[in-house]
């Protein structure tokens, strides 16, 4: 059965003006400028050194781009853009997050509802291809997540009689735990869990949010280097642990052997015991590794949303 989550709480910043795609593409890791109007994809927001800051969604209209980000980082995100807007730049940033609401539904059923909100032709498409529905409300081929689904936006006034029409399909309605526990299980970074100072998109396995092929962006040297060298020290894993350990067992060493290998950032309870995500260091290993957490017997996991294979370019040298 379908599952709707209101993700209105989510910032939404739009773009305008005829150099926003050049702006945002110099401001994040993708390749924002081969992007047409029917299209998006996922770009990572990296310091000068590249360490993350938060990891947003990016939809191409028209006239515009729609930049959505994490929960509570709204502000940061659109005061970041602002402060490297100079005077000759035809951009205009506007947060739209109070005047429109951010829809996602998720699971057996949401190809369905797509088709009786109008959007049949957008069934089997890519992630991230979008199309305009009604009165100003756009539906995409993207839950946010690895697993199928379609997030849907407009203005907040369109805001209940939507929510009621998807409701009224016998789609039910998904809490914030429920959205946290799917976030772990497929392996979504967040902002002060895996993306935080500490970490780079590399090591958060946010390979398919950068493009290696473009030109300089804030923090691009650092992250073409650790590709190139294959210096990626940590990566992001999920792990699967026994129940013997204690609620709070986000924030526990990962241990190995005795030694302290990585860190659990977050943690939820499942049937089977408490699932996690966590850094590793890559010497240590990975899938299959056996570890412990919190006196927990724990396993390293893959998860969906994230990959560890170095870039390889498909040029030749020149």
């Amino acid at each position: 059965m379908a599952t709707f989550f209101d993700r209105s709480h989510w910032g939404r910043i739009r773009l305008t003006g005829a150099d926003r795609a050049r702006f945002l593409h110099n401001q994040t890791t993708n390749n924002i400028e081969q992007l047409s109007a029917t299209e998006g994809c996922h770009s990572v927001f990296v310091t000068s050194t590249g360490r993350t800051i938060d990891l947003a969604t990016v939809y191409a209209l028209e006239a515009s781009l729609l930049v959505i980000v994490s929960p509570g980082m709204g502000k940061q995100i659109y005061d970041w853009m602002d402060k490297y807007i100079f005077f000759s730049d035809e951009v205009t940033l506007t947060d739209e997050s109070d005047e429109t609401f951010l829809f996602t539904v998720v699971g057996e059923g949401c190809d369905e509802l797509a088709r009786s909100l109008g959007a049949d032709k957008l069934v089997g498409k890519s992630a991230f291809t979008h199309q305009a529905i009604a009165d100003d409300i756009h539906i995409a081929c993207d839950a946010e997540l690895a697993i199928p689904g379609y997030t849907i936006w407009g203005p907040v006034a369109k805001a209940d009689t939507l929510k009621q029409s998807i409701l009224s399909a016998g789609i039910v309605t998904g809490t914030e735990a429920e959205w946290e526990r799917l976030r772990i299980q497929q392996g979504r970074p967040v902002p002060n869990k895996e993306l935080t100072d500490d970490n780079n998109p590399l090591e958060a396995g946010l390979w398919h949010s950068i493009s290696f092929e473009k030109g300089c962006y804030i923090g691009q040297e650092t992250i073409a280097r650790l590709n190139t060298y294959k210096g990626v020290k940590q990566r992001l894993w999920g792990l699967t642990i026994e129940r013997s350990a204690s609620e709070d067992v986000a924030g526990a060493d990962i241990v190995l052997d005795g030694k302290t290998v990585g860190k659990l950032t977050s943690a939820t309870d499942t049937e089977a015991g408490f699932f996690g995500l966590g850094y590793i260091r890559t010497k240590a290993g990975g899938q299959g590794l056996a570890v412990e957490i919190a006196g927990a017997q724990a396993k390293v996991v893959p998860v969906p949303f994230v990959q560890h294979e170095y870039y390889e370019s498909a040029k030749p040298d020149s």
